[in-house]
Parts: structure tokens; C-alpha cells; sequence
């Protein structure tokens, strides 16, 4: 009933065969990988400077390849809905200057990876890419991406070995390369999730506190709406200027530092959209923050009232989901022995994310295909793959960043 994926090894050895296939000769020498994420909460606060609740997942992305002898780079992609083409070769600048980014759009990860290593210069190389992370699904498949290359360039060429130095050189990647002003979250998950945690991550410190995800009565069920979602677009940098705009207003260096009566006072000085912005992160901060601690204790129904408070402001306040994700998550709440659901992820598409009771699961798959049949006049574009991660202390966050 729920959609499969390929493990590591498969996708490995999927990775391997494409090499021989592509350039005809031994085996690649390295192979590595990195997780994708789901964040359970804590939406759209990482560029403000906020707590976010993310854990790494078995949905990988998975880098083989070799040293080469001169500057020259080839980098092939597996995945299918990649944009073309699917190979793309190029000349590393033997003088420091920049490696800019063009076309096709997936190979600026890579690009951009390279132009931030820590160990300057870096060898030519040739690489596969095959993953298991969704394009466009708001599960992070561009950061398992730039974590991945980044351990691959650790094995041509070893850096200083930093955790956090890695988070951040692959953020900036994303930075100028891809040209998405995330935030740091799904590099820092990427790197450093730990397997049967979550991670309340504050991302100003960058200091991580492992939360624990080791009940088996619990579930996390993943839902993908299957409507492609791209932060490369006006909307995401726009949520980000508006919420600039809101602390400057505010006096505050990010909305970290605001509180909603600070909002209150200056409600006259903003304008509406910009204190709905503003009002959304400030209150998912705190959400957060309480839903670490929910999860704790194993109040899992008080977790999933707090991931439905999210959902409604991402949907009302801040302006990122659609219909299909909110039908989603409509369709879950109705099934006994869901605690919440929510849209994970920049939103505008995407997945939603489940916390449910282990003997739930089969029926709420089947609720929501039933739901979304009925809705199909409206989501007609619609189909649903899900991805159950029953027992939170196995294989959700056994994935982190290193060699296969």
C-alpha cells in the first residue's frame, strides 16, 4: 500500500552500474551519501534565526566516483526527473576564480559545492548521482545533495573534518549557486542527524539538542502531493524580506528576538501581510520549542495539536501551502489515532508529514487515497505517494552523511 524506495546498497549499486556504463573503466573508488530530511516543525524560522525540529531520513542521495589525473570534471545524474541534460562536463579554474552556475539547473549544486570546499584546490573528478529523495518534495533532496558531493570531495581531497563547517559551506552553495536564501537547517540535518533522534536545532548558536524517536507504537507517515514545489522562484526570497522588513520595524536583528506583544505595539507601522509574516514565525518559534518538549514526554497528542496550529498559520498567515496539501492533511486528521499533520517543508507543494499510531497506518494510507478520489474534481493532478517510517528508533535517521 505505501510506497517503497530503494536502499542504500541498491542505490549504490544502481549508481555503480551507470558509471561503467558511462565512462568504461573500473569501478569508481569512492562511494558516499547523505539524507534527505522532514522536518516535524518549526517552519520557515531557520533565516529568522529560530528552532526547528527536523530529523534525517532513509530517502538518500548517493555519490560514486573517482580521482581523475587533470582539472577536468564529469558529473552524471541518475535521477530521472532532473533537468536535462543529464551529463554535464567542465574545466576547474586553475587560478581561483569563480565556477559560475548555468545549465542545467541540478548541476549548480555541484558547482557550488566545489566553489565552497575548505581544501582548495580540488582534483578533477568523475561522479554518478542517484537518490532516492523526491525532487520538489519539501523532503530536502538539494541539501542531501550538497552534503553528499561535500563528503565526496572529503574523500578525494580531506578538509579540516568540522561538522558545522561542512552545514555551512554547503548552505552558502545553495546560496550562490542555486539561488535560494535557505536557511541552515537542511544542510545541519543532513550532516550531523543522528539515528533515532530528532534534532531541535537553534539556529543561531547552531547549537543541536537529540530528541529522542524511539517509541514503536508511533509512526511517522510521510505524504507526497506529488505537486512539484521550487524555491527558486519570487515567493520564498519574498517571505524572507518580509520577515527582514518585520524585525528592522520591530528594532530587532531577526523575529528571534521579537515577542507577539512587541508585535502588537507596532502593528500600525506594518502592513498586513508583513505582520501576518511576522506573526507566523514569531509563534512558530515558540511552537517549536513546546513541541521538543511534548515529544519528550510522549505527549504525542499535544505534538499533534501544535503541528495542526502550524499547518493552519503556514496556510493563513504565511501563505505557503496549497490546495492539495491542505486536502492531505484534512484527510488524515479524519482517521482515529492520528495526533497531527501538517505541510513540511518551504511549501507551495510538496509533503505533508503524519504522527499517528502504529495500528493506524494501513488505514489512514487508505483514507487519504479514498479522500483525494472523492476530491478529485479539485485535485485531479493529485497522487499520493506515502513513505510509513513505523518504529521512529530504526531507519528514520540511520542515513547520516557518510561513506557507503
Amino acid at each position: 500500500m505505501a510506497s517503497s524506495f530503494p536502499s542504500v546498497p541498491e542505490l549504490v549499486a544502481r549508481a555503480r552500474l551507470l558509471y561503467g556504463q558511462v565512462f568504461g573503466e573500473e569501478a569508481p573508488q569512492t562511494a558516499v551519501c547523505a539524507p534527505g530530511r522532514v522536518n516535524l516543525i518549526g517552519e520557515h524560522t531557520d533565516y529568522n534565526q529560530g528552532f526547528v525540529l527536523p530529523m534525517a531520513l532513509p530517502l538518500v542521495t548517493v555519490v560514486v566516483g573517482s580521482q581523475t589525473s587533470g582539472p577536468d570534471v564529469t558529473v552524471v545524474t541518475a535521477t530521472e526527473d532532473a533537468d536535462e541534460p543529464r551529463r554535464v562536463d567542465f574545466s576547474l579554474p586553475g587560478d581561483g576564480s569563480p565556477l559560475p552556475p548555468g545549465l542545467p539547473r541540478w548541476a549548480n549544486y555541484v558547482k557550488g559545492v566545489i566553489q565552497h570546499y575548505r581544501a582548495p584546490p580540488v582534483p578533477g573528478f568523475r561522479a554518478v548521482i542517484a537518490s532516492s529523495v523526491p525532487l520538489g518534495g519539501g523532503l530536502s533532496s538539494s541539501a542531501s545533495l550538497e552534503v553528499a558531493c561535500y563528503t565526496f570531495l572529503q574523500q578525494l581531497k580531506p578538509d579540516e573534518g568540522d561538522k558545522v563547517s561542512t552545514v555551512v559551506a554547503c548552505q552558502k552553495a545553495e546560496h550562490t549557486h542555486a539561488g535560494v536564501p535557505c536557511g541552515i537547517m537542511d544542510q545541519f540535518v543532513s550532516v550531523l542527524g543522528r539515528e533515532g533522534h530528532a534534532l531541535l536545532i537553534d539556529c543561531r548558536s547552531l547549537e543541536a539538542t537529540p530528541v529522542p524517536l524511539a517509541d514503536p507504537d508511533v509512526v511517522i507517515l510521510i505524504t507526497n502531493s506529488n505537486v512539484k514545489h521550487s524555491l527558486t522562484g519570487s515567493e520564498y526570497p519574498m517571505r524572507r524580506r518580509q520577515c527582514e522588513e518585520a524585525a528592522s520595524i520591530l528594532g530587532k536583528d531577526s523575529l528571534r528576538d521579537a515577542t507577539i506583544k512587541d508585535l502588537e505595539e507596532a502593528r500600525d507601522r506594518l502592513d498586513d501581510v508583513t505582520y501576518r509574516r511576522a506573526r507566523h514565525v514569531i509563534e512558530e518559534i515558540e511552537r517549536t520549542v513546546q513541541a521538543a518538549e511534548a515529544l519528550k514526554r510522549g505527549a504525542y497528542k499535544e505534538f499533534g495539536k501544535l503541528m495542526m496550529e502550524s499547518h493552519n498559520s503556514l496556510r493563513d498567515l504565511y501563505e505557503v501551502s496549497c490546495r492539495e496539501l491542505d486536502e492531505l492533511v484534512i484527510a488524515a486528521m479524519e482517521v482515529q489515532g492520528v495526533f497531527g499533520s501538517r505541510m513540511t517543508g518551504g511549501g507551495f507543494g510538496g509533503c505533508t508529514v503524519t504522527l499517528l499510531q502504529a495500528h493506524a497506518i494501513d488505514q489512514t494510507i487508505l483514507h487519504i487515497q479514498y479522500h483525494l478520489y472523492l476530491q478529485r474534481a479539485t485535485v485531479s493532478h493529485c497522487s499520493v505517494q506515502s513513505f510509513p517510517l513505523s518504529n521512529m528508533g530504526g531507519p528514520i535517521s540511520r542515513a547520516a552523511h557518510r561513506a557507503c
